[in-house]
């Protein structure tokens, strides 16, 4: 069970969830006057739900092994179930007693513990007993439940033409448990920081970026290469059937195979976090980088595979795996001999 108490001139009532079973009453010189209109208590019990006591309050029946409330002619009443101990630290010094059927303040003026104008008790209850810690100037640690908003993250697709963007994860707000650290001085409060975020429920919206140029993308997929200019140094051009050009840097003679999701292991998603999808190859990374955008063809040119991204791994060496969108074209497709033309 935990116990907070708020002078009413010093704060607004609010809901204060414990940390480290750490909870804080804040108390004025007048709490310890017989006007208890003028103090407000918040109570939270072991379920964190939190009871704000003040003038007019309505509280049904809440009662504990710990503390009782009361009422007088003037408002609320905290009482303490006796024969529980308790430790009162002030001033450096530390006194220890046993609760009798008493009020707080009845419990500190027994001990002849007496706040200063500016002095605040912090209360920390348990199972067995409670400590009362009495101070100019308090810190503890707040947990709440608060409203989250979600975040929106993007994510290049070099698949897309560069200016284009498509939400693939739609946000969502969320709720989080969020802990702050709160500081007290002379019954003010000075300071509420955010210290730690946990079990967010928000959901992240995802929207993939475009980062291929026009150019870099035919306009027909079908588009077949119809010439092929080299430069001394390996470098050259591809001339497609609709008069596109593209720009390659090297050219590499390779190993091809086939792969389909639901076979050998592959699912429905890359190495690199895409959708598997015709024009997705998978690679070794070493020999070519992920991300390298292709174009291939057969070495015998009988099969024309044609523009692909390396997106995908699982291959060693020689090697590129190109994926198709069935078992059966895997199995016509075999192994063979693959021209790669590595595109700028």
């Amino acid at each position: 069970m935990k116990l907070q108490l708020l002078s009413r001139a010093k704060s607004a009532a609010r809901r204060l969830i414990p940390f480290v079973s750490v909870t804080v009453l804040v108390l004025t010189a007048c709490w310890f006057t017989t006007d208890r209109a003028a103090a407000l208590y918040i109570l939270t019990d072991e379920d964190d739900a939190t009871i704000v006591l003040e003038q007019g309050a309505d509280v049904a029946d809440f009662s504990s092994k710990m503390v009782y409330i009361g009422t007088n002619a003037s408002g609320f009443e905290l009482t303490l179930a006796a024969g529980r101990p308790v430790t009162v630290l002030y001033n450096g010094a530390s006194i220890s007693t046993t609760s009798r059927q008493e009020t707080v303040s009845q419990l500190l003026d027994r001990v002849h513990t007496v706040p200063g104008p500016l002095d605040m008790v912090a209360v920390d209850l348990n199972d067995t007993g409670l400590t009362l810690s009495v101070a100019s100037d308090l810190t503890y640690y707040e947990r709440v439940t608060e409203s989250d908003s979600f975040q929106t993250v993007y994510e290049d697709d070099p698949t897309m033409e560069a200016g284009t963007q498509k939400v693939v994860q739609t946000g969502a707000d969320g709720v989080r448990s969020a802990v702050y650290e709160v500081t007290y001085s002379g019954g003010e409060r000075v300071s509420r920081q955010l210290v730690s975020e946990e079990d967010s429920t928000a959901v992240d919206e995802i929207i993939r970026v475009g980062t291929a140029v026009a150019a870099d993308i035919p306009v027909d997929s079908g588009d077949r290469v119809v010439d092929v200019t080299k430069n001394a140094d390996g470098s050259g051009t591809l001339t497609f059937a609709s008069g596109a050009t593209r720009s390659f840097s090297t050219v590499k003679s390779m190993t091809a195979t086939a792969y389909t999701k639901g076979h050998g292991g592959a699912d429905s998603y890359t190495a690199t976090g895409t959708t598997v999808r015709v024009g997705v190859v998978a690679v070794d990374k070493r020999v070519i980088p992920l991300g390298t955008k292709l174009y291939i063809v057969s070495s015998d040119g009988k099969v024309t595979y044609g523009m692909a991204v390396a997106e995908d791994t699982g291959v060693r060496g020689n090697i590129v795996d190109l994926y198709y969108d069935t078992y059966q074209q895997c199995i016509e497709f075999g192994r063979r001999g693959a021209t790669v033309y590595v595109l700028n």
